[in-house]
């Protein structure tokens, strides 16, 4: 099913990376540079899911989860990290972890597993 996705990742190679995998199963896809980028843009138009990294210059990517929580509690948030960090919970309220690297099938799996 084709979702609309938010895709908050500092990393420049990484976020195309990620999103054109994201486009190739059909997703529609907003890309962020960071994570207060990424919140200017969920405030503006609705998604189906959030997908952010964890480190990101000027907002973290569990700080995003966090905000993004605030605004819509029940939004679909998936964290991927290349760092150890809380898996869930108070700290890092999202639904799933991805661990970097990771494979197109354990991103879709990801994607599957969220509400």
């Amino acid at each position: 099913m084709c979702k609309h996705i938010l895709l908050a990742e500092d990393e420049a190679a990484v976020r195309e990376a990620i999103g054109m995998l994201l486009l190739l199963d059909g997703h529609v896809v907003k890309e962020a540079s960071n994570g207060s980028e990424a919140l200017e843009q969920f405030k503006k138009e609705p998604f189906d899911l959030v997908i952010t990294d964890l480190k990101m210059p000027l907002m973290w990517g569990n700080e995003l989860a966090k905000a993004i929580r605030i605004l819509t509690p029940s939004q679909p948030i998936i964290m991927v990290t290349a760092h150890d960090f809380p898996p869930k919970g108070p700290e890092n309220p999202v639904d799933a972890v991805l661990n970097k690297p990771f494979t197109l099938e354990a991103l879709r799996e990801a994607i599957a597993s969220v509400p």
